[in-house]
């Protein structure tokens, strides 16, 4: 009888929350949605597609698009079946059996997950209570576990928080290991390497379109490092890796610079009163909750009972992402913001009055 490897066994599929949620504040996601014009050009797009050739496998027209958008050479851009086919690709690609690679946590799961898969060794640092990154430590870490490969998230996914630029610096030159810094909030903050990625010839960047540009659906993420990092991703990834559609939508929304930037001022106005309101909330009740600061489109916050109103949110059409003692919830519309606001009171008015 046929058995399944031991690292894929007992693997379970990916479960994001399901069901029908009138509010959905759980997945990061921009709140808005395309304008009648894009959705117009879309179905040109979608009505030329050429459907019984391959699409382009370099993705020429959207990683031009990107390398407009970002001022970077387009020679420097890989493109990706959003930026989970990168991570994969490079996992599987720049670490070899046996290999030792560093995750941060908390952060975003699948570094540790296609990691294990490519059959590295991984080493886990844990971050403090106050979440933030000690680069010393990490620098330390990186050294004597011989670390091939260090990847996170800046800003970081969940936490919000982020390091400067000039201790990003200080890290990427102090070890020897290819730094991989995932920029998929970077659009919402101001600390970006993209400007200088040609200074360093152990880095790799990722962006993605998912959050600020509202094309999740599009599955379209692009990875920017020197030519030999990316010649060599080139030459790894899947020949015909994105499909024609998403590679002229893609294109087609970082040609609107100037809407982008406007919704992306949209959306952190949003957080701003999110996080207002959240911070507000703490102040009442501050044994209930801790709210972090955030340098992206969602906000965290700490809670012993994080279980109790997870459920209770769902009841009320809301959902919000759950992590053992936090909650992240992504800023949505100002009516979006107000129930998740109202809710998360009624939440603690009625435990404490329980509690009296």
């Amino acid at each position: 009888m046929y058995q399944l490897n031991e690292k894929i066994r007992n693997l379970k599929p990916y479960d994001p929350i399901s069901g029908e949620y009138a509010i959905r504040l759980d997945a990061n996601e921009s709140f808005f949605g395309l304008p009648e014009d894009l959705r117009t050009e879309f179905s040109h797009i979608a009505s030329e597609l050429v459907l019984n050739r391959y699409p382009d496998p370099l993705s020429t027209q959207v990683c031009q698009a990107f390398a407009d958008y970002y001022q970077v050479p387009v020679e420097n851009v890989t493109a990706g079946n959003g930026s989970d086919e990168l991570i994969s690709i490079i996992c599987t690609s720049f670490l070899e059996k046996g290999d030792t690679f560093l995750t941060l946590e908390p952060d975003f799961s699948m570094y540790r997950f296609y990691g294990v898969i490519a059959e590295g060794v991984p080493v886990t640092m844990q971050k403090p209570e106050s979440l933030c990154v000690d680069v010393d430590e990490v620098i330390r870490v990186c050294r004597e576990k011989d670390v091939k490969l260090l990847i996170f998230s800046n800003p970081c996914n969940p936490t919000s928080l982020g390091l400067c630029r000039e201790e990003l610096r200080r890290l990427i030159t102090s070890v020897e290991a290819l730094v991989v810094l995932d920029e998929a909030y970077m659009d919402f903050w101001n600390q970006s390497l993209l400007p200088e990625f040609d200074q360093y010839d152990n880095l790799l960047i990722l962006r993605t379109c998912s959050k600020a540009f509202g094309g999740a659906a599009l599955r379209l993420g692009f990875a920017v490092g020197s030519l030999a990092l990316t010649n060599a991703l080139k030459a790894v990834k899947s020949p015909y890796n994105l499909n024609s559609f998403t590679q002229a939508a893609g294109a087609a929304i970082l040609r609107r610079k100037e809407e982008s930037q406007a919704a992306i001022k949209e959306i952190l106005q949003s957080k701003e009163e999110l996080l207002a309101g959240m911070k507000e909330l703490a102040g009442r009740f501050s044994q209930q909750i801790k709210v972090f600061e955030s340098n992206t489109n969602f906000v965290f916050v700490e809670t012993p009972a994080y279980e109790q109103i997870f459920r209770y949110l769902l009841d009320a059409g809301i959902a919000v992402r759950k992590f053992t003692g936090y909650l992240r919830i992504t800023a949505g519309t100002h009516e979006e913001n107000q129930a998740l606001l109202k809710a998360m009171e009624g939440f603690f008015v009625a435990e404490n009055q329980e509690g009296k």
